[in-house]
């Protein structure tokens, strides 16, 4: 068995944190922007909450994107006709049932 491979998740592009700490301050930048374009708190409110909708739905995105690419590759290395590993080929010599108490019965 291959050990996993050694990522920090804080740098992949999905890092939850970041992205909400990133998401805050444009939302606070575009709400001031907002009023001071506009002059109204309705309408800075209302327009900023869409702008909240429409950035969560991009990330949603890049996430279903990022998640889609991953089963992809892995999709394409299973079927790449690599040889089997040992773990693969390895069969359980004793049939073993689950629904019984004690041993199992051979």
């Amino acid at each position: 068995m291959k050990p996993a491979p050694d990522t920090k998740w804080r740098d992949s592009m999905a890092y939850a944190p970041r992205f909400f700490v990133s998401m805050t301050l444009v939302l606070v930048a575009f709400a001031a922007v907002t009023y001071a374009s506009t002059g109204s708190a309705a309408t800075t409110a209302v327009q900023t909450l869409i702008c909240a909708v429409l950035i969560q739905l991009g990330y949603f995105g890049a996430v279903l994107y990022l998640a889609w690419r991953v089963g992809k590759a892995r999709k394409e290395k299973a079927g790449s006709g690599r040889p089997a590993t040992d773990l693969e080929k390895a069969k359980p010599t004793v049939p073993v049932s689950m629904n019984e108490p004690g041993h199992s019965k051979p």
